[in-house]
């Protein structure tokens, strides 16, 4: 738990951007205390507005990875692993992670959908060495196919 505030004691105050550690940290001090004219409402708001985009490229990001991996199981059958199995399951947990813990992102969804999935052909064409056009142009996956459609190794028998 963080000591009170106080200013006697306290190092000189921390610039926004000189030391964002330090400044957050003297700027929740000045929240809990109640100082609220003391505090650098400008930089806080920008801070908080990061917090969210930073929650937006999770989820973007895990849905880029799961894509990917997905192209490459379609496109290269007689390379899959059990490594690439794990990936994907491994994404679709973020992507259900990022959604519980952030609800709002799902209207936001279809957008990060749609910009993993150009990043994602063109991170499967690097790693297949396969040409991105081999990709389709539109995303051939629904979300029952992209967080339940199985990835077994070894299929059954």
């Amino acid at each position: 738990m963080n000591a009170p505030f106080d200013r006697k004691t306290a190092p000189a105050p921390a610039g926004y951007r000189d030391d964002l550690h330090a400044w957050a940290r003297e700027q929740a001090a000045l929240l809990r205390a109640g100082r609220l004219a003391e505090l650098d409402a400008a930089n806080i708001a920008e801070e908080l507005d990061d917090v969210g985009s930073e929650q937006y490229d999770k989820l973007e990001s895990a849905l880029r990875v799961l894509l990917t991996q997905m192209l490459k199981w379609d496109h290269q059958p007689e390379r899959r692993s059990r490594s690439w199995s794990n990936t994907i399951a491994t994404q679709r947990k973020h992507v259900v992670k990022v959604l519980r813990k952030n609800p709002s992102l799902k209207a936001s969804l279809e957008e990060a959908i749609a910009e993993a999935w150009d990043d994602a052909r063109r991170d499967a064409s690097t790693e297949t060495d396969l040409p991105q056009h081999s990709f389709p142009a539109d995303l051939p996956y629904d979300w029952a196919a992209l967080m339940e459609r199985p990835f077994d190794v070894d299929p059954p028998a």
